[in-house]
């Protein structure tokens, strides 16, 4: 029994010293590659979850597409849907391409219509802006003729009299300046 009560002392006296020992090595360990460990075990737990979502997708496809082969009445209806969306879709195109080459068309109309406007109101001697503007001006969306407000001439007198220009001497009375003749001075 004396036996029994040494190699029991003697065991937890072993075992103490190999927890301080892997104590101190841990702690040292951690104290100099803390943050290292620590940062890579974050990065290793997310790159296992990205591939564990795309390991999970592909066998998804895996057994869609392993489904997919057994089943062509599946995969004949697919094609067929494809192929009337796509249909559809052509379709809608055509109809904007149809629509827009009408729109073409029509502002091709207006303008050949204005042109001959122009042209006839220059034939009876008559100014071919004034013509030529009406048309645009009735079918331009702005307020219309009757609700917009009439512009008022002004009634600007020339400072004195007609003809007064101060740079050209004209009209000044006793001061006139002309502005010299422009080239080369004549000196030499």
């Amino acid at each position: 029994m004396e036996r029994e009560g040494e190699q029991l002392s003697a065991r937890p006296a072993l075992e103490t010293e190999g927890l301080r020992f892997l104590h101190v090595t841990v702690g040292s360990l951690l104290a100099a590659y803390g943050w290292y460990i620590l940062f890579s075990g974050v990065l290793l737990y997310v790159v296992f979850q990205k591939l564990s979502t795309r390991l999970r997708a592909l066998r998804q496809r895996q057994l869609d597409q392993a489904e997919a082969a057994v089943e062509p009445d599946v995969v004949a209806k697919r094609q067929e849907a494809l192929a009337a969306a796509r249909l559809r879709m052509q379709e809608e195109l055509n109809a904007q391409v149809e629509k827009h080459k009408e729109k073409l068309r029509q502002l091709e109309e207006d303008k050949r219509r204005q042109k001959i406007e122009m042209w006839d109101s220059m034939q009876e001697g008559k100014s071919y802006r004034g013509s030529a503007r009406k048309p645009q001006e009735e079918d331009s969306p702005g307020p219309s003729a009757s609700s917009a407000v009439p512009k008022r001439k002004s009634d600007k007198k020339p400072l004195r009299g007609g003809g007064y220009n101060p740079l050209t001497g004209e009209g000044g009375g006793a001061c006139s300046w002309r502005p010299g003749r422009r080239g080369p001075s004549s000196g030499g």
